[in-house]
C-alpha cells in the first residue's frame, strides 16, 4: 500500500474480516475493479466466495482455494445460499445502460442484496459509488450510485441497517478501465481534436492500485467507522488535462479546440467511432463528467493509510503494467457492458439460420487453431473488414456495442472474453471457438469455428447460426446475404492462408508456396 509514516492508526482491527478465517464475498468478480479486487484478496489470504451469474466464465480466472458460487442480485433468492456465512462482502454492481430503467433495475438488485445480507447475519459490506455532491445536480448514472449505498445502508428497519463503507471515487485510471481507455484512444489516434464542453469539467481521477489500497483495508478497520468516503488522486483535473498528461508520456502534443455544438448524444456517438468505448457507455462517462467529480470531504486521509498518487504517476503505472494487466481484466469483461441483456422468453423463433462452410487445409491443427483465436481486435477478421466496421457503424447509431471493443491483449482466449461485438461463449483448446454475437439484433447470433484433423490435413468448419425473431428477422439476414458470401468465404480463407502461411514459416518445404486449398459448403 502507499502508506505514509505520519498515516493514522489501524491498529483497532476489524473484527468482522481476520484473513484465513473471516469469510468474504465478492460480487461483480468479472468486472473491472472487481477482477483486479479478487486476486488482492487471494494474496492476503481471505476465504473468497465469488458471487456469478454465469460461474463457467469465472472459474478458470480464480484460485483453487477460492468458491464460486452461481447467484444473480435480481434474484432474491439466489442470495441466500451465497451470503450464508459470509462475515463482509463486496457490493460492486452497477449497471452500465444508458436506455431503459436501469436505475429501478440497480435499486430492486440493491434492495434484494441488503435483505439477503442481513437475513444472513452480513456484519458488513463495502461499496464502490460515485463522487459528486448531492447538494448539486447529478447525472442519472451518479445519482443512481448514491441511490443505491442509500438502499444499502437502510434497506429494511432503520435499527437494523447494515454498516457500509462506501468509497465514491471519480475516473479510476489504470491499462483497461473505461476512462484510460477513453483518453488513451483519443490521444492515441487524434492528433488535432475539436472537443465538447465536458473535457473541461473538473474531477479527481484515482488509479487503480490505490483504490484497490483503499477497498482492502476497510476490511482492516473496524466496523464503527464504516461511513462514506469520497476518494480521489492528488490532482484535481480536467478531461483537457489528462488528455495532455498522457500525451507527455507518449511524447505526443494534442491540439484540444473546443466547440460548443456537441451534444452528450453526440459526443457519445463520436467516441464510439473513434475510442473502444460505444455510444452507451460514452454517453455515461460524458454525462457524469459534466459535473464536478472532486473530493470535498478529507475524512479518507484521517482513517485510512492510502496516500493516492498523481495523474501523472498513475498514468505512468498503467501504461508499464499494461501487458500483465490488460489481460487480466478490462472495463468490458463486465457482463453488465453488453448492455440490458435481451428477454426472450415467450417469444417464437423461427427455424434457425445456419451458413456452414468447410474448407481443408494442409496444416497442423494447433497451428490452425492459433490463427482462429487471433481474430478481432487489431489483427481484424481476415477479409472485408471495411464491412464489419460499417456493420458496427451501424450497430452504433442503434444504440449497440459496435465493434470497438477489442480483444484481450494475450494470444489465447477464455469463456467470457469480449472479441470486438461478440462475446466468447465456448472453447476447447484446438478444437472449437463459439462466440455470441451481442449486437442489437432482431434474433439470436452466433460464430462457431471447429477445427478436425483429417489425416495430414485440418478440416475448417466455419458456421454462422442466426435465430431469428419474426418476419423482421429473416428479412434481416436475407437482406445480408450477398455481403455474408463476401465476408463469411474470405474470413475462411484468410484462417487457410494464415495457417499455411505459419505452417511455412515453422516447417520450411513441407508445404510447397503456392498450396492450394479445398473448399466445400453445405
Amino acid at each position: 500500500m502507499n502508506k505514509s509514516d505520519t498515516g493514522p492508526s489501524t491498529s483497532t482491527a476489524n473484527p468482522a474480516a481476520t484473513p484465513g478465517t473471516s469469510l468474504i464475498l465478492l460480487t461483480g468478480a468479472s468486472g473491472y475493479i472487481g477482477g483486479r479486487l479478487l486476486p488482492s484478496l487471494e494474496n492476503q489470504g481471505y476465504r473468497l466466495r465469488c458471487l456469478a451469474r454465469r460461474p463457467e466464465i469465472l472459474k478458470p480466472k480464480v484460485d483453487p482455494l477460492t468458491e464460486v458460487v452461481m447467484g444473480d442480485v435480481l434474484d432474491r433468492p439466489s442470495l441466500d445460499n451465497a451470503l450464508r456465512g459470509v462475515d463482509v462482502a463486496y457490493y460492486m454492481v452497477h449497471s452500465m445502460s444508458s436506455t431503459g430503467s436501469f436505475e429501478e433495475t440497480d435499486r430492486q438488485a440493491a434492495r434484494n442484496f441488503s435483505e439477503a445480507a442481513k437475513a444472513a447475519r452480513v456484519k458488513g459490506l463495502v461499496y464502490v459509488g460515485g463522487l459528486g455532491s448531492d447538494e448539486e445536480e447529478l447525472s442519472t448514472h451518479l445519482r443512481s450510485r448514491h441511490e443505491v449505498g442509500d438502499i444499502l445502508r437502510q434497506s429494511g428497519l432503520p435499527e437494523s441497517g447494515l454498516p457500509v463503507c462506501e468509497f465514491r471515487a471519480s475516473a479510476v485510471i489504470g491499462s483497461g478501465s473505461a476512462s484510460f481507455e477513453l483518453v488513451r484512444a483519443l490521444v492515441e489516434r487524434l492528433p488535432i481534436m475539436l472537443t465538447p464542453k465536458w473535457v473541461k469539467g473538473k474531477a479527481q481521477p484515482i488509479g487503480i492500485d490505490d483504490l484497490l489500497d483503499y477497498l482492502i483495508e476497510a476490511l482492516q478497520i473496524p466496523l464503527s467507522k464504516y461511513r462514506i468516503y469520497e476518494v480521489g488522486g492528488a490532482d484535481q483535473v480536467s478531461y483537457a488535462d489528462m488528455m495532455r498528461a498522457y500525451g507527455r508520456q507518449r511524447g505526443l502534443k494534442p491540439l484540444i479546440i473546443p466547440v460548443p455544438v456537441l451534444t452528450p448524444w453526440l459526443s457519445s456517438l463520436w467516441l464510439g467511432l473513434v475510442t473502444p468505448l460505444y455510444a452507451r457507455i460514452g454517453r455515461s462517462i460524458i454525462e457524469s463528467i459534466v459535473h464536478v467529480t472532486v473530493v470535498r470531504d478529507n475524512a479518507a486521509l484521517t482513517t485510512f493509510s492510502v496516500r493516492p498518487m498523481g495523474i501523472d504517476e498513475a498514468i505512468h503505472r498503467a501504461l508499464a503494467r499494461e501487458e500483465r494487466h490488460f489481460s487480466e481484466t478490462r472495463w468490458s469483461d463486465a457482463l453488465s457492458s453488453s448492455g440490458r441483456q435481451r428477454w426472450w422468453g415467450g417469444v417464437r423463433f423461427g427455424t434457425r439460420i445456419v451458413d456452414s462452410r468447410t474448407l481443408t487445409v494442409e496444416a497442423k491443427p494447433d497451428v490452425v487453431f492459433r490463427c482462429i483465436e487471433r481474430i478481432g481486435g487489431d489483427h481484424g477478421w481476415y477479409a472485408c473488414d471495411w464491412l464489419w466496421r460499417l456493420r458496427g457503424f451501424i450497430d452504433l447509431l442503434q444504440g449497440g456495442v459496435g465493434m470497438g471493443r477489442g480483444r484481450p491483449s494475450s494470444a489465447t482466449l477464455r469463456v467470457g472474453d469480449t472479441v470486438d461485438s461478440f462475446r466468447v461463449e465456448a472453447i476447447e483448446p484446438n478444437r472449437r471457438l463459439r462466440l455470441k454475437s451481442e449486437m442489437n439484433l432482431p434474433g439470436r447470433a452466433w460464430l462457431e469455428f471447429e477445427v478436425t484433423e483429417t489425416g495430414s490435413s485440418t478440416q475448417i468448419r466455419q458456421t454462422a447460426i442466426f435465430d431469428p425473431v419474426g418476419l423482421k428477422g429473416q428479412l434481416y439476414w436475407y437482406s445480408l446475404y450477398v455481403p455474408h458470401e463476401f465476408v463469411f468465404n474470405g474470413m475462411l480463407r484468410g484462417i487457410a492462408q494464415a495457417a499455411m502461411q505459419e505452417m511455412r514459416d515453422l516447417e520450411g518445404p513441407k508445404i510447397p508456396h503456392g498450396q492450394t486449398a479445398t473448399q466445400h459448403r453445405r
